[in-house]
């Protein structure tokens, strides 16, 4: 319950935004089984509850993202902001931003930021893609990954990536494919399985392994 009060104050906040004179908003909503970020499960392999806001003017985007998480009671909510411009040269697109991920409810996980670079490119009727990730201060610790999207069926697409991670003292690659399928023109379904070169790396304290193969199932709305 605490989970969810938190998660419902940080969505309403991000609700009540001031109107900007240009550009259009959008919203989001959702929950999944279980809230996997490069492999590792950030909710304790426990079901979560996700929102965002996001701001668009041309080329320029902004937002705001919130997540219900599970770090051996260090933290509960995750609040994540961005920022960036997503230019076209012919039929490339790309995307160059900033993302700040925060913890407001603990004193015990650090702020992090990152630098964000990526395109994609059509391929049939798909797109491939990449993107690398950089610590904003350090500029270390990369992760960068392979991406691809193919439309299955009218409502119905594949998609998967291949990312490796690296990090003070190692690196471990990190593999997910599934199935989106939009229900309606608002809500859509992602069934996605997600899996790690390193099973030993991440563990909670009951034991259980957060980077080991796992399926996730989640819905939601956009608007």
């Amino acid at each position: 319950m605490k989970n969810l009060l938190l998660a419902a104050v940080a969505l309403s906040a991000l609700v009540a935004a001031p109107a900007m004179a240009e550009g259009a908003f959008s919203y989001n909503i959702g929950a999944t089984n279980n809230y996997v970020w490069r492999g590792i499960s950030q909710s304790n392999k426990d079901a979560a509850v996700q929102g965002g806001i996001d701001y668009t003017n041309g080329n320029f985007y902004a937002g705001a993202w919130a997540s219900t998480v599970d770090f051996d009671d260090d933290a509960s909510v995750e609040l994540d902001f961005y920022a960036g411009v997503t230019p076209t040269v012919g039929n490339w697109n790309f995307d160059f931003g900033v993302v700040y991920y925060t913890y407001p409810d603990s004193d015990d996980i650090d702020n992090t930021g990152e630098l964000k670079a990526a395109f994609n490119h059509p391929l049939g009727r798909g797109t491939i893609g990449s993107a690398l990730y950089v610590n904003w201060e350090t500029l270390e610790n990369p992760y960068y990954e392979l991406n691809a999207a193919y439309p299955v069926a009218d409502k119905l697409s594949l998609s998967g990536a291949i990312g490796k991670q690296e990090f003070d003292g190692g690196d471990y690659t990190t593999w997910n494919v599934g199935l989106g399928y939009d229900l309606t023109e608002v809500i859509s379904l992602d069934l996605r399985y997600h899996d790690t070169g390193d099973h030993d790396m991440a563990w909670n304290a009951a034991g259980r392994g957060l980077a080991k193969e796992q399926v996730t199932l989640g819905i939601k709305a956009a608007f």
